[in-house]
């Protein structure tokens, strides 16, 4: 796994001459202030990143009906181990007593016009908040959903590299989201659909164009999952949760996935329609932070809940 340490001292760089007060000058190591103190948050002491993604209002065909209580979704998270919440700028303004001093915010950029619809037949990523939105609300990172397939990659690609170059003048980290163009079928189905070759075409696109983490499909199992960390040349990976799943899966492609040289996790739908959110987020906490097995963690969770979570 990439250390925190070690993502600090890969991250690009440049000398920078300073002058002290009585115009002794000395050569330092300058580094993009803003976004280094930011990355000590999302990606925590531990070296790791665990993302609990509430921002499916912005996403989903329909409305997710535990989204209703977002305050409460959010605190299960937080009191769970996740450190980072993903959110949309309407719902972090109801949901900030449920972040503790520690929790960061990542904002979505994005909202999916007609996400129910073939993605080749025109469904589209839509700009919908900008870098500047997420200083002004306290992000400490932006997230954008990245779809390259159909008529809209040329845009889409166009928003990348802007988000990224909006990012790296502001000093606020990028997470950027290289995955199947719909999220909202099964992983098996969109890997027929689409093949390994997309996912590892998107997860270097946004690497090259200034994602500072990158969140990424599971493409069936840990070899695969190794290659596209390697595609992305050191930039961390984040494995996504996807559509549910039982939870003793879901804590086994993480498991494998930290194996493969993941930092962490980003999930939604397997935390918030959980039956026990805050459980299961300690799950995940537990595989990713603590380097717990998968069926360790499983044998707590099941301990906690009484049996089976879906």
């Amino acid at each position: 796994m990439l250390g925190f340490l070690d993502f600090l001292l890969s991250y690009p760089l440049g000398h920078l001459v300073m002058q002290g007060p009585e115009g002794r000058r000395w050569r330092g190591i300058a580094v993009n202030t803003g976004k280094a103190m930011r990355m000590k948050r999302v990606i925590d002491g531990a070296g790791v990143s665990i993302i609990c993604a509430l921002d499916h209002g912005m996403t989903s065909p329909q409305f997710l009906e535990p989204l209703a209580g977002i305050q409460e979704r959010t605190a299960e998270a937080v009191a769970g181990g996740a450190n980072v919440i993903m959110m949309s700028k309407g719902m972090i303004r109801t949901c900030v007593p449920a972040f503790s001093s520690a929790t960061s915010l990542a904002l979505l950029l994005s909202a999916s016009a007609d996400p129910g619809a073939d993605p080749s037949g025109g469904a589209e990523v839509v700009q919908v908040a900008r870098v500047e939105e997420a200083l002004r609300l306290g992000a400490d990172a932006v997230v954008l959903f990245v779809a390259l397939a159909g008529t809209t990659e040329p845009t889409m690609i166009r928003a990348l590299a802007t988000i990224g170059g909006e990012c790296e003048r502001t000093g606020m980290p990028f997470i950027a989201e290289a995955e199947f163009p719909t999220t909202y079928a099964s992983v098996e189905d969109l890997k027929d659909a689409y093949g390994f070759d997309y996912l590892s075409r998107n997860v270097r696109l946004c690497a090259e164009l200034g994602a500072d983490i990158v969140k990424t499909n599971w493409p069936g199992d840990r070899d695969l999952f190794a290659k596209l960390v390697a595609a992305t040349s050191g930039i961390p990976v984040v494995l996504a949760g996807g559509s549910r799943l039982e939870d003793l899966e879901l804590l086994s492609r993480m498991e494998q996935a930290m194996d493969a040289g993941a930092i962490g996790c980003s999930v939604g739908r397997n935390i918030f329609m959980h039956k026990a959110p805050e459980a299961l987020t300690r799950s995940l906490a537990r595989v990713i932070r603590e380097s717990w097995s998968a069926a360790k963690a499983h044998e707590e969770l099941q301990e906690a809940t009484g049996g089976p979570g879906a």
